[in-house]
């Protein structure tokens, strides 16, 4: 089979056939990403051409961001092309904010990879081809990217599969004039304002004309950074199994590795989190925090949503959510379970005999939920002594932070039970007797 870099129009179409069985499985649901310019319409093509010998199914879906004059006219193109061979196809519209922060074609990408993340298929094929990849790869250099953005776009990852990935642009262009296809061009590809086109028409030029294999040389490097990177993720999966605990990260791990470990530790534990990725500055700062912060004192790292803290000898993630009023109160009427998302977690209600809470006892008055307001106090057992809660959190190592946000339950005017502290000794039940186990489980 010839080389990928040097496919003439006639061989594209069998090389492309001779790896697809080992991308896509017999009998899959395949859905192409259909732009209408011209590496997607190849794609278009190849796949039925390779529909014939391999056993799938092939639909579309076109995206369209509204961001040029001529948004509609490549919709219809696309839905006119799709009718004509017979395939399905679902047109996604969204609408990018002009002023995001994250830039127009970064909102655009991210808008675009939502929808392609709410499809129902078992495929998803994108048309990036060679160019895309050294463009990728430079643009994230230029940006100072770590390993993992170095590693550029991966042929496969997930159900997302880039067949053309090392195929040269121009092969695609040759491909598509021989086979007379029609196709769509986005104006704003021309436009040196974008970074990325900077890129392709200024720079990459420039350094063809001194490396005129600059494509595949590139494309070798991302692979390398994708072998360190896929080590990096293999050393992240051990140090984390060791470290964690109960969703929570154990500081004394982080602090017996280097410096290079250590974030490559907390990178992982952030992502495992659901955490959005820090930059490298921002990464060595929250470690310096983490570990140079004295025992007693409080951590609290946030981004978006999120906030990373730390309390006696560990860390973890938790979701911001604003804080009820302090008379907040909620009525209890027998559910199983209820979600305080005010409150940042759910209230479970276990039935239990003999142990826990006496439901008879819990019901001789009303039954509600309430937050501290301070002076509450607890009898834990026939022979203790009534101590405030304040002192019980601290006894429990409850964080400060979550003591407000602790569900007490009451009966009447009687402070029944605190999640993770016990139950007032008034309200034990008795052997055999009916009872309620509470656990609270935060989000």
């Amino acid at each position: 089979m010839a080389s990928s870099k040097k496919l003439a129009p006639s061989e594209l179409a069998d090389y492309f056939q001779a790896r697809l069985p080992a991308l896509i499985a017999p009998g899959g649901h395949v859905t192409l990403a259909l732009s209408g310019g011209v590496d997607s319409v190849v794609l278009f093509d190849l796949l039925l051409r390779a529909q014939g010998a391999l056993d799938f199914s092939l639909a579309a879906v076109h995206v369209n961001h509204h961001l040029s004059p001529h948004a509609q006219d490549w919709a219809a193109f696309c839905l006119a092309l799709c009718a004509k061979r017979g395939v399905p196809l679902t047109i996604k519209n969204v609408q990018v904010p002009r002023r995001s922060p994250l830039g127009l074609e970064a909102a655009a990408r991210a808008l675009r990879y939502q929808v392609f993340a709410e499809l129902d298929t078992d495929v998803l094929l994108l048309a990036h081809h060679l160019d895309d990849q050294a463009e990728t790869l430079l643009l994230n250099l230029l940006r100072g990217t770590g390993v993992s953005g170095a590693a550029g776009m991966p042929l496969a990852r997930g159900r997302v599969v880039r067949p053309l990935i090392d195929v040269p642009r121009a092969a695609l262009v040759a491909y598509a004039k021989k086979h007379r296809l029609v196709w769509v061009d986005d104006e704003s590809n021309d436009n040196t304002a974008f970074t990325r086109n900077y890129l392709r028409h200024e720079v990459l030029p420039a350094i063809e004309r001194r490396f005129p294999a600059y494509r595949q040389t590139l494309a070798r490097a991302a692979g390398h950074f994708a072998e360190a990177d896929t080590l990096l993720d293999a050393l992240a999966k051990i140090d984390l199994a060791d470290a964690v605990h109960g969703e929570k990260l154990q500081l004394a791990a982080l602090e017996k590795f280097t410096s290079a470990r250590a974030k490559n530790l907390l990178r992982a534990y952030l992502e495992t989190q659901g955490m959005p990725l820090l930059d490298a500055d921002r990464l060595q700062e929250w470690l310096r925090q983490l570990l140079a912060a004295r025992a007693d004192s409080r951590v609290a790292l946030g981004v978006g949503a999120f906030t990373l803290r730390r309390y006696r000898g560990q860390a973890w993630v938790e979701l911001d959510t604003p804080m009820p009023a302090g008379d907040w109160r909620l009525a209890w009427h027998g559910q199983s379970e209820i979600t305080l998302a005010a409150l940042g977690g759910k209230l479970r209600f276990t039935p239990v005999q003999g142990v826990g809470i006496s439901l008879e006892k819990l019901t001789q008055a009303e039954v509600t939920l309430r937050l501290r307001q301070g002076g509450e106090k607890l009898k834990l057992g026939d022979r203790r002594p009534r101590k405030t809660l304040k002192h019980l959190l601290q006894e429990a190592a409850i964080p400060p932070w979550q003591r407000e946000r602790l569900p007490l339950l009451y009966s009447g005017e009687r402070l029944v039970a605190v999640p993770g502290i016990g139950v007032d000794w008034d309200f034990h039940a008795t052997p055999a007797e009916s009872a309620l186990k509470i656990d609270w489980i935060c989000a």
